[in-house]
């Protein structure tokens, strides 16, 4: 079954053709046809289209909305410079779709109808900066593919819908959540479920058996204690700006904070929630950047102070997330990186690690070291009683894989 995975963002779309079917999935040979890039939507986007392993196509195009940019991958995909699996719509078997937010209403993968539609759009004042936009694809690729074309959406708060209630609900008056449903929700978790599924691949045991604090680092950042393959805890709470120090966003602070900087800097409530979300984290401290490459860089070529204060916050913040989870959840067998910075930057992960010794947890310098640029694997000694891994994370694949089995019915549970 060849699936077109789309993630639609304000001004960009990304996508994936990848075919997938049950056998590949268990052999774990599904193929990834094509790919490809959208951004600057509502003007001259810049297109970047890729078949296969093939070089990149750049070039540029006038898009006015979602629906052009979803027609363009449309007609690409179909046209003699798009992959060869591919030469008709028909080709194309299923639409599978990132959903930010899906409340208390997703706890799994779900095939696309009006009521998954409406109960989409009664999450966008969880995810008002997200779900609008997920919706909007949603409804370009019934336009383009037509309402025939099956549809999945995937929910990126699905995976931690198994966190029990005394991890979920905030210390606040009750009725706030039987109201509104303040809670935490969390996010990555298609991230998280699927380098979970990967460990438990590569250590060749049960669903049941998978105990392990998952921990993705790119410019958002989260981590989750997973017990038993379910999501016991998760770091990012009712959105995502909860839990660790991210590229631009501030992770936990006192909540008095925030009516304290609007009172000393006279902004309103949401200029300060903008503050906090774009203009802290790493390049709040470091007053210079949100990219991890470029203040180790920094820290290593000039000695900025700043640079070494930024990282030295982000790691700290992880490595105490690290023990609150291990207690949480009854303790785990390994720790697992991921995400841009967990999958490629072997110094952040040396300086979480450090330390967690007494815990059983010693990395291997030369494995650590070379660790990176899709690298697989084991990175601590052998000897440790809590072993760290390094897994790419892969939420277009999984996707994928959630829309065949929603549209073949199977319920098996990965």
């Amino acid at each position: 079954m060849n699936i077109l995975v789309l993630n639609c963002g304000s001004s960009s779309v990304k996508f994936q053709i990848i075919a997938t079917d049950l056998e590949m999935i268990a052999n774990n040979t599904d193929q990834r046809l094509a790919r490809g890039n959208l951004e600057r939507i509502g003007g001259e986007a810049i297109v970047s289209l890729q078949t296969g392993s093939s070089d990149k196509q750049l070039s540029t195009a006038p898009l006015r909305d979602t629906r052009a940019a979803v027609e363009l991958i449309q007609r690409w995909a179909c046209s003699d410079k798009g992959p060869a699996q591919v030469q008709t719509v028909a080709d194309i078997h299923a639409v599978g779709h990132r959903v930010v937010h899906g409340g208390e209403h997703f706890k799994q993968s779900v095939k696309i109808d009006e009521s998954v539609l409406r109960a989409i759009e009664d999450c966008i004042e969880l995810a008002p900066l997200h779900n609008p936009t997920n919706i909007k694809g949603i409804q370009a690729a019934r336009d383009v593919f037509g309402a025939g074309l099956p549809q999945v959406a995937v929910f990126d708060t699905a995976f931690h819908q198994t966190l029990p209630e005394h991890a979920y609900l905030y210390a606040i008056p009750y009725q706030l959540y039987r109201r509104h449903r303040v809670r935490r929700y969390g996010f990555h978790g298609t991230s998280h479920r699927y380098v979970a599924y990967r460990y438990r691949q590569l250590q060749k045991i049960e669903r049941d058996q998978t105990n392990v604090i998952t921990i993705h680092l790119g410019n958002g950042c989260s981590i989750a204690g997973i017990r038993g393959g379910d999501s016991q805890d998760t770091s990012m709470g009712l959105t995502p700006l909860e839990g660790l120090v991210m590229g631009t966003r501030s992770g936990d602070i006192d909540p008095a904070i925030i009516d304290f900087i609007s009172v000393k800097e006279g902004l309103s409530s949401g200029e300060v929630e903008t503050l906090l979300n774009k203009q802290s984290g790493l390049l709040g401290i470091s007053g210079l950047t949100n990219d991890m490459r470029e203040l180790l860089d920094e820290e290593k070529e000039n000695n900025d102070r700043r640079s070494h204060l930024a990282i030295e916050v982000f790691c700290y913040r992880v490595r105490k997330y690290i023990g609150a989870f291990l207690a949480a959840t009854g303790g785990a067998d390994a720790v697992i990186f991921t995400g841009g910075i967990g999958e490629n930057s072997p110094e952040v992960r040396a300086r979480i690690c450090a330390g967690l010794e007494w815990m059983g947890l010693t990395l291997d310098a030369s494995k650590n070291e070379t660790a990176q640029g899709g690298f697989e694997g084991r990175v601590s000694t052998d000897g440790s009683r809590l072993a760290a891994y390094v897994i790419p994370t892969d939420e277009e694949l999984l996707i994928a894989r959630d829309t065949f089995r929603c549209v073949e019915g199977v319920t098996q549970r990965f």
